[in-house]
């Protein structure tokens, strides 16, 4: 063989090489989209279409009277610039988005269309109540008439927002709501997180509508309308804070914190302002963490003069996080004072049968009680945000939760083949060129909604970290929003950002390792460094996939070789944690779609690897170097 023959062949199969590293690592994002295979959970086949979940929507502010308008909805789809139907010939089961099996109606809305909603109601209202129309959410704009009179409209597929519609209703009989939702999708520059009107790989079906859970509420036009607590453990001390709305002058708020159901602190507080705080001394502190998920109750009265105007009861965790040295000077976040490694699942939040929306409250507690079983002592909640009442789980059921902003997506897959090129070439990051640019529309809308989420989950003691930029989707002026996050909500941390593109802002260094996880990044003088996403291990369970095919980071075809593997990740992962590893995030939960990386079946009825088995491998790091060093 000559020695240009030889040459030719080494350079043959060396672009065979490369070219089957290049597919492994691009495939998923290159092939096309893998059919859908109709999977169903367990809870589905326990869904009451006349009543689908009939819990109260806010357990964080909760009174006795209110009245959930979930169930069945007239439905219809139309033009986008044509005006109400005329008839409304389909129904609906609300609150599951369109395209879901579980709303019954289960087909694509395009940009081009508008959904269009219909019912009547009974007003629950007494004479001189005032009348709340509520949305746990609707993507991704909504416009809302009562008995043909418009009441509002609202932009933001991620958050809630409600309307009072007294001056709408008619004296008696029946009262008529009808609600317009637009969705452009992936043909918008909103917030949107994996929907994608061509699903493939890690971008999911779109979701169109109404998705969490429509509810009337009579209140007084004199009430508190949101509560939120930050804890000081040196003083033992909580502060709770409450807005309120139509306070006049001599108003009081009287306000009682109960521990297992006895009064441990009280007040009666002067209402002058729409807002206001008190510390409250709290003898014996009892500290939520996820060893300990107490909850302390609460119960607010607003009183003008001697009269009750408005009862409300509510709940708070006592906890602080914060980041500091551990005794060999490696960065840690800290837990009520001790260091803890924070262990957790990449959670999507997806189902087969309801998309974004799961079939029951049963089965939202199944998956925090799932990862709790399998060893994980975090959630970070994938660009998506949960109904209030997943929090609540998260809060009692003890849970530590990293929550992400719902990003655009805008040049995200872009940003990925992008990646994955320069990291070959070992390309700085800050030559890497990304375009790091949004409209004013857009700009303003993604602060309106991080603002929005924010405040609608303060309350919540789960939730210790914020992540409003994940692997540079959509991210813009990233030290400037990361800045306005901590100086909203000093009382958690900012990631900043998760994946690709740091700039030095935050309170945590966040890399995404899929492949060579053994190296050590090189840690930051002032910051803990996490992995916040690493793993993706795949393996098929037949029966329960969620398409005809799917694809991993590393696939394997028995469930043996996928243990196998997760017991190496797990090993090196607590050698870096040896090393100054504050964190990580397995991706993921569960399979999704086309992703089948998930420790358990789409549809929740297998775990891949025995969780007690994973409870084995995780418990040396939960209990983790430095925890019992850490400053008190």
């Amino acid at each position: 063989m000559s020695i240009l023959t030889t040459s030719l062949l080494v350079l043959l199969v060396g672009l065979a090489v490369a070219g089957a590293r290049m597919y492994r690592l691009l495939g998923p994002w290159v092939r096309p989209r893998a059919p859908l295979v109709p999977l169903r959970t367990p809870w589905a086949a326990n869904l009451d279409v006349e009543a689908p979940l009939p819990g109260y929507p806010r357990p964080q502010l909760c009174r006795d009277r209110w009245l959930n308008l979930n169930g069945r909805w007239q439905f219809a789809l139309a033009p986008q610039d044509a005006g109400r139907p005329a008839s409304f010939e389909e129904e609906i089961i609300v609150p599951f988005p369109v395209e879901s099996a579980l709303s019954g109606v289960q087909r694509p809305v395009s940009p081009g269309e508008r959904a269009w909603y219909r019912r009547t109601f009974e007003s629950p209202a007494k004479p001189g109540e005032r009348l709340l129309l509520h949305f746990g959410a609707v993507d991704y704009e909504a416009c809302v008439w009562v008995n043909g009179n418009s009441i509002g409209r609202h932009q933001g597929g991620f958050t809630p927002f409600s309307f009072d519609v007294t001056e709408a209703l008619v004296d008696a009989g029946p009262q008529e709501l009808v609600v317009a939702v637009s969705d452009p999708t992936d043909t918008g520059g909103q917030a949107r997180g994996k929907q994608t009107l061509e699903p493939k790989a890690i971008w999911y079906t779109a979701v169109t509508g109404i998705w969490q859970t429509v509810w009337l509420e009579p209140v007084s036009a004199c009430r508190v309308e949101r509560v939120w607590t930050t804890t000081d453990l040196d003083a033992s001390a909580v502060t709770l804070a409450a807005e309120l709305a139509g306070v006049e002058p001599g108003d009081s708020l009287a306000v009682e914190i109960r521990a297992d159901g006895n009064p441990v602190a009280s007040a009666i507080l002067e209402v002058d302002a729409a807002q206001v705080a008190h510390t409250f001394p709290l003898a014996g502190l009892r500290r939520w963490s996820p060893d300990d998920p107490f909850l302390y109750d609460v119960r607010l009265s607003v009183r003008r003069g001697e009269v009750e105007v408005d009862r409300s009861a509510s709940y708070f965790g006592a906890r602080e996080i914060s980041t500091a040295r551990d005794a060999d000077g490696h960065w840690r976040m800290v837990l009520n004072g001790e260091p803890l490694f924070h262990l957790g699942l990449l959670d999507q939040g997806w189902w087969p049968d309801g998309l974004y929306t799961a079939p029951t409250d049963e089965a939202l507690v199944f998956d925090i009680e799932a990862t709790r079983r399998m060893g994980f002592n975090t959630i970070r909640k994938h660009v998506k945000v949960e109904p209030a009442r997943w929090y609540w789980h998260a809060d009692r059921l003890g849970v530590l939760v990293w929550q992400d902003m719902p990003t655009s997506g805008r040049g995200a897959m872009h940003s990925m083949v992008k990646e994955i090129w320069w990291t070959a070439r070992k390309t700085p990051h800050e030559e890497r060129g990304y375009d790091l640019t949004r409209t004013p529309e857009e700009a303003r809308g993604f602060r309106a909604e991080l603002g929005a989420m924010i405040d609608s989950l303060e309350s919540f003691a789960s939730i210790v970290v914020w992540v409003p930029f994940n692997e540079a989707w959509g991210q813009f002026d990233t030290d400037v929003v990361l800045a306005e996050v901590a100086s909203r909500d000093p009382s958690r941390l900012v990631d900043g950002p998760s994946g690709w593109l740091d700039t030095g802002s935050g309170q945590l260094r966040d890399h995404h390792v899929y492949f060579g996880i053994s190296r050590m990044p090189q840690l930051e003088p002032d910051r803990p460094m996490v992995y916040g996403e690493f793993g993706g291990l795949a393996h098929e369970v037949q029966g329960h996939l969620g398409v005809e095919r799917g694809f991993g980071y590393q696939v394997f075809a028995e469930r043996e070789a996928m243990e196998k593997a997760y017991t190496s990740l797990v090993g090196k992962i607590r050698q870096l944690a040896q090393r100054g590893l504050a964190g990580a995030i397995y991706t993921q939960t569960t399979d999704v779609e086309g992703e089948i990386n998930g420790l358990l079946t789409y549809d929740r009825v297998v775990f891949k690897i025995a969780p007690e088995r994973l409870r084995e491998l995780h418990r040396p790091l939960i209990e983790g170097p430095g925890r019992e060093e850490a400053p008190r």
